[in-house]
């Protein structure tokens, strides 16, 4: 890897590392467009319960991994909200670099292998 390349990498880790860090904690907490969409029929009371009508959000229903350590943009167990999310944002980043990176290392290695050359022909030694 070039020089070059790992400054691109390190700066575009550091971006995402920022933004989730710092940034996701002023995303909004409103229902978005596609929860607004399934609540589409149905009456709503003030806590966000739905109390009358016929909608797609009636046959909503956990998430399998609803009990886990990360589940609900933050990490169980920190009463902080801003550094529950913080935090779940930057070990979110982390995890997906290191599974990317994990990917490409063996893609490249297996592209490698797969072409017959090692280092010193590629290399023209």
């Amino acid at each position: 890897m070039s020089k070059r390349l790992g400054w691109f990498l390190a700066g575009g880790l550091l971006i995402a590392l920022l933004l989730a860090g710092v940034v996701s904690n002023f995303a909004s907490g409103s229902p978005d467009g596609l929860d607004a969409t399934a609540r589409e029929g149905c009456t709503v009371n003030a806590d966000g319960e739905i109390t009358g009508g016929t909608c797609m959000a009636q046959q909503e229903k956990n998430h399998q991994m609803a009990g886990s350590p990360l589940a609900g943009y933050g990490i169980k167990g920190i009463d902080n909200p801003y550094l529950s999310t913080g935090l779940s944002g930057v070990l979110g980043v982390l995890i997906t670099f290191g599974i990317g990176g994990g990917v490409f290392w063996l893609a490249r290695r297996r592209g490698t292998k797969a072409a017959g050359l090692d280092r010193s022909e590629k290399a023209g030694v």
